[in-house]
């Protein structure tokens, strides 16, 4: 009997929206994080290549966009120390909390930090914090579910939604305070943001289940010396390549796609070879691996919104509304709108179809395909010099954008929790968004190749092998289906 309980009390509670009342907290700290998060990163490329005279740092584009995206690809990094922290010393739900008020601390510094120093100090101290919440938030999610439940995917659509409404209002507003009076008070909004989540969020943290508090797999005694003297030999090595100029502002997308690429194969090895993951568990790690590169280059293309679609949107997009020209970073409140207006579409169709619902790596190869069909529905834009593009057909292409986003995100974050072996079950997330942090290095890795000359073979050559990346992870999903051992 007591088994049967709380599955029975799991499933009468439909307290937020027909989900676990417990959602809505949750919900909150996730929206307030990405408000600040998507408010700061609005305005942080052009701060970055806009000139003095404008209130900028005036670093070179190319290196511009190349800091965004390594920066992007360290916070979703960062949430594989966020999720090793979660599952080896604090459990979920304290590292949330603490990691949420690193990233309060981040973008004070942004906001009170002058020069480049503001720059290096913030954007460390918001990816170290945003990779803590991140994961861990999407696992406690998790932990608000029955085994079976088929609320289960429509309950991380709705978690994406509070996401996506704090992806909306967040470069609204930051970009309207940037325009009108200037760039270190927009990032000081995005802290105020930050602070409104963790004072709801401390209020109910108490009340998640039992499970959240848990730490998995505690670290022994020797295993936390051993931690220690790594972690301290790791942050000498990168003061030294940084110091020294081996780790320059022009390469640090591609140190990130490096450390990347070695923690993913370095995981996936980790969880294949532990005698902690049984011989079914197994099989779903390897059946994530192309779920994982299909991710990957999907969010590489997705993550050009802040470096690529923001220098478009900067040069070629007419941005005129009745003779005023509204700021650059409005463009990044389109695509949350979309997916405040589809996600909840997506979920209803998700929780209607139930078991008859397409598989996961179909939804997967989907994604990945859509998302090339709108890197090639710049095409017909391409080519047409400063301020030529128009509005709505950029616009049209985000809507793209978010129907691709729509069939990967959140289905991955999803799949990640069903997949995850039982002693993996916060990295397992933590793995998931490193497919992310190595599609957001490689956006601003790619940017470099972007230019107005290059239009038309750098929308067309990415927009294809996406495609093509799309299929082949489509066409694989019986074997696919196989390897998940029941899980869809």
């Amino acid at each position: 009997m007591s088994d049967v309980r709380p599955l029975t009390e799991e499933r009468a509670d439909r307290g937020f929206f027909g989900q676990p009342s417990l959602l809505s907290a949750l919900f909150g700290v996730e929206m307030w994080e990405r408000f600040s998060f998507y408010g700061m990163q609005g305005i942080l490329l052009i701060y970055l290549y806009y000139t003095a005279e404008q209130g900028g740092l005036g670093i070179p584009e190319a290196t511009a966009a190349g800091i965004v995206g390594a920066y992007g690809g360290l916070v979703y990094l960062s949430t594989i120390v966020g999720t090793w922290l979660a599952d080896r010393v604090l459990g979920a739900e304290r590292t949330l909390f603490y990691a949420a008020i690193v990233v309060m601390a981040g973008h004070v510094a942004l906001a009170v930090i002058p020069g480049l120093a503001g720059v290096g100090v913030g954007l460390v101290l918001v990816a170290l914090g945003s990779g803590g919440v991140k994961g861990n938030a999407t696992a406690l999610v998790g932990t608000l579910y029955a085994p079976g439940d088929e609320r289960r995917d429509a309950g991380f659509s709705l978690f994406y939604l509070g996401i996506n409404l704090g992806a909306l209002v967040g470069p609204l507003l930051t970009g309207l305070l940037q325009s009108t009076a200037g760039f270190h008070l927009g990032f000081g909004l995005a802290a105020v943001g930050m602070a409104a989540g963790l004072v709801q969020y401390a209020i109910r943290r108490k009340n998640l289940p039992p499970k959240a508090h848990e730490v998995p797999s505690p670290l022994g005694d020797r295993e936390r010396v051993r931690v220690i003297v790594v972690g301290a030999l790791a942050v000498v090595v990168i003061l030294v390549l940084a110091l020294t100029g081996v780790l320059s502002a022009d390469r640090l997308d591609l140190a990130v796609i490096v450390v990347t690429c070695a923690a993913a194969v370095g995981y996936f090895a980790l969880m294949l070879g532990s005698r902690r993951v049984t011989p079914v568990e197994r099989h779903r790690v390897l059946a994530f691996i192309p779920l994982w590169i299909a991710s990957a280059a999907f969010w590489s293309l997705y993550q050009q919104q802040f470096t690529v679609v923001t220098i478009y949107s900067d040069q070629r997009l007419d941005r005129n509304l009745f003779g005023w020209e509204f700021p650059v970073a409005w463009v990044q409140s389109i695509n949350p709108i979309f997916v405040i207006v589809l996600s909840g579409a997506f979920a209803a169709l998700w929780t209607k179809l139930g078991p008859r619902q397409p598989a996961t790596p179909v939804k997967f190869g989907l994604g990945a395909a859509i998302m090339g069909v709108a890197f090639l529905l710049f095409l017909p834009m391409a080519g047409g010099g400063p301020n030529s593009a128009p509005l709505l057909g950029l616009i049209g292409i985000l809507f793209v954008f978010t129907i691709a986003e729509l069939m990967i995100s959140p289905v991955g974050l999803s799949v990640s929790t069903k997949l995850a072996p039982e002693a993996f079950r916060a990295q397992m997330v933590g793995l998931f968004f490193l497919s992310v942090a190595l599609g957001s290095a490689l956006s601003g890795a790619l940017a470099g190749f972007y230019g107005e000359d290059s239009e038309r073979a750098y929308f067309g050559v990415l927009g294809a092998v996406a495609i093509v990346v799309g299929l082949l992870v489509a066409l694989s999903t019986p074997l696919l289906k196989r390897l998940m051992e029941g899980v869809r």
